[in-house]
């Protein structure tokens, strides 16, 4: 298996991670579970990992960790809002949960 493949599913594999909660989120409109120092340290972990990729012109880091970045954020907001704009926000991603 080459690097570039190694890297791609990894990718794909960390995008997925991240897509499957904000599914979970939007469907079941709970968040208590989840910590919110937790999802702050991983948005700026995204952030650092972009701005590494950018730095070194690295594109296959620089584009997941974008996607991750976007996906933690839409997250952590999702955590931080109260329960009546969470829940407008998932009526308006997802009315029919």
């Amino acid at each position: 298996m080459s690097v570039l493949v190694l890297g791609l599913v990894a990718a794909a594999l960390t995008i997925a991670s991240f897509l499957a909660q904000t599914y979970k989120i939007l469907r079941t409109r709970d968040v208590h579970s989840l910590s919110a120092p937790m999802w702050v340290l991983s948005t700026i972990a995204f952030a650092v990992w972009v701005a590494y990729g950018v730095a070194m012109s690295a594109w296959p880091i620089v584009i997941p960790n974008a996607v991750c970045f976007a996906l933690a954020c839409f997250i952590l907001v999702l955590k931080l809002l109260p329960t009546h704009k969470r829940e407008a926000v998932a009526d308006k991603l997802d009315p029919a949960a």
